[in-house]
């Protein structure tokens, strides 16, 4: 099988050697860029497993950048460096479509994790787009390559956030999942023990999933959730 590759996008030279080797002893291939321009240009020139994408980048910002490869690419995992007091960036490249994001200064076990956990939920869909097969359960359709997702007749929009949530569920439906199984499978990392962001984004995607259908996403009081039909 061959080694999955990323691209770093990153205007620290430094911080971007030093991501690249670790990556690369963890057995990928990495290819770096300085600025924004050269970034979309190398992604453009080849294809990627996964994108590290500073947010502060001359030339072309990291937001900009995004916005350019959701264009035409909605499946290429993007993570965002962002500095630690940078919220409105953090805002805007998840509602642009980034995957994830990571607060400077980190540390290198915490981005590989994260890195990991992308990498795993692009392989999840990609084997279930192989077999020709949707996500489904019910009248609740999951299409992986169009990232749509719609119930009965009605689309439905989620953030990439939900949808990888959701596409979790999906993928084990019928098994009763806690909180921290689903926190190390979707966020890829602990929130110093406070699951209480699965509850918000299990709310969330129940307002949209089971929004005048009947409930899919149910809570097992003590354990967690489970995706099944009633």
């Amino acid at each position: 099988m061959a080694n999955k590759k990323i691209l770093i996008v990153e205007d620290e030279e430094k911080i971007a050697r030093v991501i690249k080797l670790e990556l690369e002893f963890e057995g990928y291939e990495v290819d770096t860029a300085y600025d924004g321009l050269a970034g979309l240009e190398k992604f453009r020139s080849d294809r990627w497993d996964l994108v590290l994408l500073d947010v502060m980048l001359p030339e072309l910002n990291g937001i900009e950048v995004l916005r350019r490869i959701r264009s035409n690419d909605e499946h290429t995992p993007v993570i965002l460096l962002t500095a630690r007091d940078s919220v409105p960036d953090k805002v805007a490249g998840l509602d642009q479509g980034a995957n994830d994001y990571i607060t400077k200064p980190y540390q290198i076990e915490e981005l590989l994790a994260r890195v990991r956990v992308c990498l795993r939920l692009k392989r999840g869909l990609s084997k279930t787009e192989e077999t020709g097969q949707g996500l489904i359960l019910g009248n609740l359709i999951v299409n992986e390559k169009t990232r749509e997702v719609s119930r009965g007749n009605k689309q439905i929009e989620l953030t990439p956030r939900e949808f990888d949530l959701l596409v979790y569920l999906l993928q084990n439906k019928q098994h009763v999942l806690n909180r921290d199984q689903i926190l190390s499978a979707v966020w890829g990392y602990d929130y110093y023990g406070d699951t209480n962001v699965v509850d918000v984004y299990i709310r969330y995607l129940r307002k949209k999933v089971d929004n005048g259908e009947s409930p899919l996403i149910q809570t097992v009081r003590g354990v967690g959730y489970v995706l099944k039909e009633q």
